[in-house]
């Protein structure tokens, strides 16, 4: 049993070892596995050398494995028996592949011995390099003797025989097919004629009628565009006499009526305006008659226009006519056509027929033809060995390309993936940003509010530290004279550093008055003295309010008086004190800041305590001490700076 592994035609460099001349011929190399299971199972590689220029041109090689292993020692080979047919194939393969070059890497060379050796060949595989010629593998050929060459003739003459029935096949079934085609193509032409003689007869049948029909239908609607045009003139003319009649009337009543006018102006020449207003009047009626002459002659205008639109559809008619005679000339070059059509259908009926001549001939050239056919086939069976092996590779190279595609793809996905993620980030920032822009532009606003209502503030601070300065001025103003008024009345006075009080240096039976005396209007209290027992007047929360009955002289002259009311920008507070000699210092009472009640109304009543009464002006208030009695809360010394509250200015009145 053979198992052919390798059947392809190779360029082979033929040389002569007695020669140096050599050729280059296309040598068929066939690599078979022979397998025989009787004495002995054995595989022998069998190598056959032929050329199908020269039928008896045959060298053999059969290597068994005995034959291997001295090849192997000799040539100094490292594969094994199993291994070398593919890598003899391999390099038959890489010989294929550098022919077609001009410097091939790869050759075969045919050297045929002389001598005793006579009729061997060694086939040597050779790669070339710009050292030397390196050879690769060099396999001993048998040239086949008379019984090998007829064997292999017999082989070649049984695989041409079966080429050729199969060629007769090929064109017994090539022959029955145009056969049937071209009786198919004689019934269809056949069948196409008849159809163009009842096409040819319905076409000339109406093209007859459309054209008596559109002959009628054109001298119908002449007929009918003269009579409407005769009648438009009848009228037109008609109109025009009647419009001339009525237009020549006027002119006469108009004549007639001017010179009526002008013996009537020359008349009443004393009525000049009268005839004027006349005039104007007559004015007016020839512009209306006029304006009717106006009207007229657009009314001929549109006449004259409804005339052209006739005339225009007796061109479109005309037109119409016109492209109905083109049809019907098309329709006959569409006939003409078809009889063309026919004439070419017989003409190619007549060309089918001798081919079909041309084709018997040509059969018989074909069987002779048949031996050099078969040589070209064998040839094109190498060359579509050839192709499949190209189409092989090429395919293998399209599976490495579609994985490279595809591993791009996978990439390119990945990469869209990381872009869409960063364009989500993008838009996320972008959209963060725009609200810390709207946020950044409210604080904006909040801070511009903010600084508006601080130098408002600062303003305000301004104003009431300038308030305060003119209030601590008005009191150490106030205290000055005090104090200079008690020296002037009493002597010398102590004060203190601080807010304690301490004790009068004179006899305690010493009595002081405190008299109100009026005010300027300016509201600021003005020291005056009346004599030798008299007190400058005090602000109204320097003198206590007591009973009526502690000293006679509350009804004293002033004390129904109205006392003006204090400013506001003098009522702030002072933490200064005020002891006057001769009086006992009273616990502090820590004055309210809320309310204001600031009149010199209580400034009326007036304290005559006993000698031995001590009275303490401060901050705390003016407090007498009466006895064992209990004394009435009063009213701070400077409440008139910083008001009490509501319920203590209640309580002080009652």
């Amino acid at each position: 049993m053979a198992e052919q592994l390798f059947n392809r035609t190779l360029a082979v460099t033929v040389k002569s070892s007695d020669r140096d001349d050599s050729k280059r011929v296309h040598i068929k190399i066939t690599v078979e596995i022979q397998t025989t299971t009787t004495p002995l199972h054995r595989k022998d590689l069998v190598v056959h050398l032929t050329d199908d220029s020269d039928p008896y041109f045959l060298y053999s090689l059969s290597i068994g494995e005995e034959d291997f292993q001295s090849l192997k020692s000799q040539q100094g080979l490292l594969v094994d028996f199993t291994a070398f047919p593919q890598k003899f194939i391999d390099l038959l393969e890489l010989c294929l592949q550098e022919e077609s070059k001009d410097s091939p890497k790869f050759l075969l060379q045919l050297v045929t011995s002389g001598g005793l050796e006579r009729g061997l060949a060694h086939l040597d595989v050779v790669e070339t390099n710009p050292f030397k010629h390196l050879t690769h593998l060099s396999l001993k050929f048998i040239p086949g003797n008379d019984s090998d060459v007829k064997k292999y003739l017999a082989t070649c003459l049984k695989k041409l025989k079966e080429e050729k029935g199969a060629l007769e096949n090929r064109l017994a079934a090539t022959e029955s097919e145009l056969s049937h085609r071209l009786k198919q193509t004689q019934e269809a032409l056949s069948e196409r004629t008849i159809e163009l003689d009842s096409m040819r007869a319905e076409w000339t049948s109406k093209a007859s009628n459309l054209t008596a029909k559109h002959a009628q239908e054109v001298s119908a609607h002449k007929e009918k565009a003269l009579q409407v045009q005769n009648d438009y003139q009848q009228k037109y003319e008609k109109d025009r006499k009647e419009l001339e009649e009525t237009h020549h009337r006027i002119s006469e009543q108009l004549e007639r009526r001017l010179a009526e006018l002008e013996a009537a102006n020359k008349d009443l020449t004393d009525h000049k305006y009268r005839s004027e207003s006349s005039i104007r009047e007559f004015q007016a009626r020839n512009q209306s008659v006029s304006e009717e002459c106006d009207r007229v002659k657009e009314e001929l205008q549109n006449l004259r226009r409804q005339n052209t639109s006739l005339d225009t559809e007796c061109h479109d008619r005309d037109k119409s006519v016109n492209q109905l005679r083109m049809r019907v000339a098309v329709l006959e070059q569409e006939v003409k056509d078809k009889d063309q059509v026919i004439a070419r259908t017989t003409d190619l009926l007549e060309a089918s027929q001798e081919q079909k001549r041309k084709l018997e001939e040509s059969v018989d050239q074909k069987t002779v033809q048949c031996n050099k056919l078969e040589k070209t086939v064998r040839a094109t069976s190498d060359e579509v060995v050839k192709g499949n092996e190209i189409i092989k590779r090429l395919q293998g190279d399209l599976k490495g390309a579609m994985a490279k595609i595809k591993l791009k793809n996978t990439v390119t996905t990945q990469q869209e993936k990381l872009l869409s993620e960063k364009e989500r980030q993008v838009e996320k920032q972008i959209e963060e940003l725009r609200i810390l822009k709207e946020s950044l532009k409210i604080k904006e606003e909040e801070n511009k509010k903010l600084s508006e209502s601080l130098e408002n503030t600062m303003q305000k601070l301004e104003e009431s530290k300038q308030l305060l300065k003119t209030n601590e001025n008005v009191i150490n103003w106030l205290n000055k004279q005090v104090n200079e008024s008690q020296m002037h009345r009493q002597g010398a006075f102590e004060i203190p550093s601080t807010t304690s009080s301490f004790k009068p240096t004179i006899n305690p039976p010493s009595m002081v008055h405190y008299n109100p005396l009026p005010v300027r209007r300016s509201g600021l209290p003005v020291p005056m003295t009346t004599g030798p027992s008299s007190v400058p007047a005090i602000p109204e929360e320097l003198s206590p309010t007591v009973s009526k009955s502690s000293s006679p002289a509350s009804d004293g002259p002033f004390s129904k008086d109205p006392a003006p009311v204090i400013d506001s920008k003098y009522l702030t507070k002072k933490e200064d004190v005020i002891v006057v000699r001769g009086l006992k210092p009273q616990p502090m009472h820590a004055p309210s800041s809320q309310g204001l009640a600031p009149t010199l109304s209580q400034a009326s009543h007036t304290i005559t305590p006993p000698m031995s009464n001590p009275l303490r002006l401060s901050q705390a208030g003016i407090v007498p001490k009466l006895g064992n009695k209990p004394v009435p809360t009063q009213p701070p010394l400077m409440s008139a700076y910083f008001p009490a509250s509501q319920n203590q200015q209640i309580q002080a009145q009652s």
